[in-house]
């Protein structure tokens, strides 16, 4: 993934069950180091942003106006 990429979705809960939703659309911060071992930083269902493996996440491209959207619903911010 690249750092460019601002939204994915989660394809694998892997062992956190509680905290990503497969199919749930998930905001990504850039995390350069993390990226670079294999890792996405994301906000999860905690409203917290935590590293989790990028093999559970499929970067997806957004409009403009979808992506305002997202930022604007709290659940997604």
């Amino acid at each position: 993934m690249t750092m460019e990429t601002k939204f994915v979705v989660c394809i694998d809960s892997g062992d956190w069950p509680d905290d990503l939703l497969v199919r749930k659309i998930y905001r990504v911060l850039p995390d350069e180091h993390a990226a670079e071992l294999g890792w996405i930083r994301v906000i999860d269902e905690t409203e917290e942003d935590y590293l989790y493996p990028s093999d559970c996440f499929m970067p997806i491209d957004l409009t403009e106006e979808v992506e305002q959207a997202l930022y604007a619903t709290a659940s997604l911010v």
